[in-house]
C-alpha cells in the first residue's frame, strides 16, 4: 500500500493509471476509520482496478465553535486498517496541499444543501462541495462510494457530479450500526456512558417511526415527527437540532410520507456532540 501526501503527486499518479487503462475506486474520508468506512471499501473492490482512500480533516466544512481541532485523528491506526482491508493507495495530504493561503474559489450547490444540515451548519456544504471537487480532480476516480448516514451530503455530491460533468459513478453504502443500534460515526468516540445511552434514543425514535408507518399505515408527517420527538424527549443530555421528513432526491420537506421516496432525517446534540441519523421509507 502506498501513502501519498502531495496533491501534485496524487494527480500525476491518477493520470498515469488513466493512461494505463486502470480505473480508480475512491473512498473519501476524514479518517478515524471504523467498520462503516471499511464496509464502503468492500462495496467497490470489484468495480475498480485501484482502490484509493483519502484521509483529510477538511477545515472549511467546520463552523466557528465546532470540533475541527478535537476531531479524532489517528493516522497510523487508519493506515493499518487500510492495509488489512486491501486498499492500494491512501491520499493523506496536509491542508497546505489542498488550500493555498490566498484561496478564493469555492464550490456551492445552491438548492439541495440549503435545509437540514445546511441550515444548522452554515457553509458546511460549501466546504464539503469544495473539498470533494478538489479530490475528484486530483484522484480522478471512475467510481466513488459514499455512506447513507450522511444522506443530504450524498445528494449534494451527486448533484455536483452531475452538474459539473464529472465522469464518476456514485455507489451509496447502507448505514452500519453498532450492536445497540447506534449509527457508526467517528464522533461516537466523544460519548461517555450516560451520553451514549441518550444517543441510542435516536435509533429508537427511528424504529418507532418505522413501526407507525409500516404497521399502522400512517403517512401523516406531523404524526410521525411527533412520535420521534416523543421518544427523544426522554434524553437527559439530548437537545433537538431537527426532525424532518423530506424527499430523498431534493431534500425538500414532504407533505406526506411516500414509500420509496421519503426520508426521515434526525439531528441531535448530546451535550456537545452532534449526531445525525436517518431512515428511508
Amino acid at each position: 500500500m502506498e501513502v501519498i501526501r502531495s496533491a501534485t503527486q496524487m494527480q500525476l499518479l491518477a493520470l498515469n493509471y488513466k493512461k494505463e487503462g486502470k480505473s480508480i475506486g475512491f473512498v473519501p474520508t476524514m479518517g478515524s476509520l471504523h467498520e462503516g468506512h471499511l464496509s464502503l471499501i468492500d462495496l467497490i473492490k470489484e468495480k475498480c482496478d485501484i482502490l484509493l482512500l483519502s484521509i483529510y480533516v477538511n477545515p472549511t466544512q467546520f463552523g466557528v465553535g465546532e470540533d475541527f481541532e478535537r476531531y479524532p485523528r489517528d493516522l497510523d491506526k487508519d493506515l493499518e486498517m487500510c492495509r488489512n482491508r486491501g486498499v492500494d493507495l491512501v491520499f493523506a495530504p496536509e491542508s497546505s496541499e489542498i488550500y493555498q493561503t490566498d484561496a478564493s474559489t469555492f464550490v456551492v450547490e445552491d438548492m439541495i444543501g440549503k435545509g437540514l444540515c445546511g441550515t444548522a451548519r452554515p457553509n458546511h456544504f460549501r466546504g464539503v462541495a469544495t473539498v470533494c471537487t478538489k479530490l475528484f480532480n486530483l484522484c480522478m476516480p471512475k467510481v466513488v462510494v459514499l455512506g447513507q448516514k450522511d444522506a443530504q451530503q450524498v445528494v449534494v455530491l451527486k448533484r455536483i457530479i452531475r452538474d459539473l460533468h464529472f465522469p464518476i459513478e456514485v455507489v451509496v453504502g447502507p448505514i452500519l450500526r453498532e450492536t445497540d443500534g447506534l449509527a457508526m460515526s467517528s464522533r461516537n468516540a466523544y460519548l461517555q456512558k450516560k451520553q451514549r445511552e441518550d444517543a441510542l434514543l435516536v435509533y429508537q425514535s427511528l424504529q418507532a417511526a418505522r413501526k407507525l408507518v409500516e404497521e399502522k399505515g400512517s403517512i401523516n408527517v406531523d404524526r410521525v415527527k411527533a412520535e420521534v420527538l416523543n421518544v427523544l424527549k426522554e434524553g437527559r443530555y439530548l437537545r433537538m437540532n431537527y426532525v424532518e421528513v423530506v424527499d430523498r432526491e431534493s431534500m425538500r420537506p414532504e407533505a406526506e410520507i411516500l414509500p420509496g421516496r421519503s426520508l426521515l432525517a434526525v439531528a441531535v446534540w448530546v451535550d456537545q456532540v452532534r449526531l445525525i441519523d436517518n431512515l428511508c421509507f
